[in-house]
């Protein structure tokens, strides 16, 4: 089975950071492996940092993007070639593994590309009779193309000078023909065998396999001249000797088109349909070698695996929701509009908390919950509930929480206010980060509403944060298209009241109608007892949106 990413939404909070990690682990345990991964789909704040830090849990890892990638094909594992390969071989190879193209590698990392066609030239390609020395041939290549024996010789020697000749002519003539390291082709007549060395031929291939002297053998010895003797004839080594040329010679090394094992399918669709090369390479993030994809490698592409927790509107959802394969959805808000192609798994309840669903669910299946996890659920309950004092709050969540809270040691009380401390510590962040750390949207026909929501422990924090956002939050509706009508919920915990701040076309109507107020004097309305956004708040927005 493939990996399933456990994720919640945007912005995430305390609750659906700590969903994710507890349902992926109740995944594993049920299913006795380790496919469930949990993600985040955006920055933590600092309430979750501080759970997270308390509880010693490493941090979901952040995922922005969950359209199908590269790794999420069947990448081929074509392994890779030295570019000393002779052409032979790699023809060899392409017709054992079924392949048009070869990677040349160096220290795992992608040198170039040799193809079929790159094959077929070396082939019916003219060259130059110097293109043994030209393209740097080993020695080896030499000897494993023509099926040869070294008599005498370095077998690991790289030829660079020197052209190919075939001693038909007498002595008299090769005296004329023969330069210091070329290649002689020959056959069993001594006196050829002997010109060619003392006119400081570099080798002397042998057909026929005719026996070499040992008086040869050690003339050719002094003057550094290989001997490679082989059962082809002259014109069979005349056609294959060019095939023992390097790779190196014919490979494309420049400009090449590879691809990340992170880039976006929906990205390299359009460069492959412009190049007419059948296969691509692939790199990982550091640059090394991985393997290979064509086209048709596309079209098998397998979508991320999804389960949703804390969520299940789209607008919410991770970018590139619509491409993947939602399996199931954990949730306790309003239904959304998330669409998916096959049935899933959605339980969705009226609790205060995600948490408390995953919760029941450890129960229903008897899996006992360990300390960590018992402290994660509990502080999500108490992070979502406002230490079990928001309206959304139910007695399953408050049994649930004492549970987790005995079981994890926590003091409910003193621990919700040790959270919030640390969640309203906002100094040091900007007008924007304040705005969107616990943000959701929501439309409603067409009207978009976007709603913040801040949880201070005081009113000289809600007051600096007045200050600080006035000018920010007319931006917001200013300068977005997504966003119609914007409203910013500082929230007194220990006070159980909202301060709200607005922005957009009819956001001061709609909220005096939907609180019966009579006006808005200041750039905020103070609203006794409204400290959830998801029963108290936004179902009265939704509601005078809706007539």
């Amino acid at each position: 089975m493939r990996e399933v990413y456990v994720i919640g939404h945007k912005n995430p909070d305390t609750d659906s950071v700590c969903s994710a990690i507890c349902y992926s682990r109740l995944k594993n345990l049920i299913t006795g492996s380790e496919d469930y991964i949990p993600k985040r789909a955006g920055h933590l704040n600092e309430e979750t940092q501080y759970v997270l830090e308390k509880c010693g849990v490493k941090p979901p890892a952040y995922i922005k993007d969950v359209r199908p990638q590269v790794r999420d094909i069947d990448v081929r594992k074509i392994s890779g070639i030295s570019e000393d390969l002779s052409v032979r071989n790699a023809w060899k190879l392409m017709k054992e593994r079924g392949v048009e193209t070869l990677p040349i590698i160096e220290d795992d990392k992608l040198k170039g590309l040799v193809t079929i066609s790159d094959v077929a030239k070396s082939y019916f390609e003219m060259y130059d009779s110097d293109i043994l020395s030209v393209s740097g041939t080993s020695l080896s290549n030499i000897v494993d193309t023509l099926k040869g024996e070294v008599i005498t010789g370095d077998i690991d020697k790289h030829f660079n000078k020197g052209k190919m000749i075939i001693a038909a002519a007498n002595p008299d003539m090769m005296e004329n023909m023969i330069e210091e390291g070329d290649f002689v082709i020959l056959g069993n007549r001594y006196e050829s065998q002997l010109c060619a060395i003392e006119m400081e031929a570099g080798c002397l291939i042998i057909c026929e396999g005719a026996k070499v002297s040992s008086t040869i053998t050690k003339i050719a010895a002094q003057h550094n001249c290989v001997i490679i003797s082989t059962a082809y004839d002259t014109y069979t080594v005349a056609r294959l000797i060019n095939q023992a040329i390097p790779v190196s010679f014919f490979m494309k090394q420049e400009a090449l088109i590879k691809f990340k094992l992170n880039d976006f399918i929906e990205d390299i669709q359009d460069i492959m349909a412009k190049k007419r090369y059948r296969d691509f390479p692939i790199e990982d993030d550091t640059g090394r070698y991985v393997g290979m994809i064509s086209r048709r490698n596309i079209i098998k592409t397998d979508k991320k695996k999804i389960i949703l927790v804390d969520h299940n509107e789209k607008n919410q959802a991770v970018f590139g929701i619509e491409d993947t394969d939602i399996l199931e959805i954990i949730d306790h808000h309003r239904l959304g509009c998330i669409q998916t192609i096959t049935p899933v798994f959605f339980r969705n309840q009226p609790l205060g908390c995600t948490a408390t669903i995953i919760y029941q669910m450890y129960c229903e299946h008897n899996i006992d919950i360990d300390k960590t996890t018992a402290a994660l659920l509990c502080s999500a309950i108490i992070s979502d509930t406002l230490i079990l004092k928001s309206p959304t709050c139910t007695h399953y969540d408050v049994d649930a929480c004492q549970v987790l809270a005995d079981i994890a040691g926590i003091d409910i009380e003193e621990y919700g206010r040790e959270m919030f401390r640390a969640g309203s510590n906002l100094s040091d962040k900007s007008e924007e980060e304040i705005f969107y750390r616990d943000y959701k949207k929501f439309s409603i026909g067409e009207i978009t509403v976007g709603v913040g929501q801040v949880n201070c422990m005081s009113q000289e924090e809600i007051e600096g944060l007045i200050k600080k956002e006035a000018s920010y939050i007319t931006s917001v509706t200013d300068k977005s298209d997504e966003i119609n009508i914007a409203y910013l919920l500082l929230t007194d915990v220990m006070k159980e009241t909202s301060y709200v701040m607005l922005s957009g076309k009819n956001a001061e109507q709609v909220l005096m109608q939907a609180f019966n107020l009579d006006e808005i004097t200041n750039n905020y309305v103070i609203l006794p007892g409204v400290v959830s956004r998801k029963k108290q708040f936004l179902p009265a927005i939704v509601e005078v949106l809706q007539q």
